[in-house]
């Protein structure tokens, strides 16, 4: 890994959440603005290499389906398998990065980034304590620069670790 910590720019990034398209919509469109390397995907799901990850190996995992509320917009049956898929993806970024500990998050709001999604990071082993939980999430203490090589090498890691799990079956597309 040679990734830097770089600044985020919190203005363009509010501005892109609360003005530009939905981003995994986009995503899943291809619109070459809002591309990612993807680790996972089947018919009703999509994990992805976060853009802005504030830990190596940072994966966003969503329905593809615009749902915007987790409790409300699934039903019992359709939030179980999201939860799985969330979970084996942890496992596979546990199995590639190493953690101390995986963080498993929700966020967004009706103001921006609404579509739903859950966060993986994983924390590395021998971040100092001060460093950890909401301070290695948030994007105000910076995230890291991912050259385009090595996140395509992590993606493709962290998508044969799913494949070697073998709970989850992958749909071809988008390079898988």
């Amino acid at each position: 890994m040679s990734a830097d910590r770089q600044p985020m720019d919190l203005e363009a990034y509010t501005a892109r959440a609360r003005n530009g398209p939905c981003f995994v919509c986009a995503f899943l469109a291809g619109h070459p603005n809002y591309l990612h390397e993807t680790v996972f995907e089947d018919e009703d799901h999509v994990a992805f290499l976060d853009r802005w990850p504030t830990v190596w190996g940072k994966v966003l995992v969503a329905p593809k389906t615009h749902i915007e509320h987790v409790v409300r917009d699934l039903d019992e049956v359709a939030y179980l398998r999201l939860m799985q898929v969330v979970r084996e993806v942890a496992l596979a970024v546990e199995s590639v990065c190493g953690s101390e500990r995986t963080y498993l998050y929700s966020l967004g709001s009706q103001q921006g980034n609404a579509h739903l999604h859950w966060h993986i990071a994983a924390l590395p082993a021998g971040v100092p304590y001060e460093q950890q939980q909401f301070h290695a999430l948030m994007t105000e203490n910076g995230v890291l620069s991912v050259p385009p090589k090595e996140a395509a090498e992590l993606a493709s890691r962290i998508r044969a670790a799913v494949t070697a799990r073998g709970v989850l079956h992958t749909r071809p597309s988008r390079g898988l």
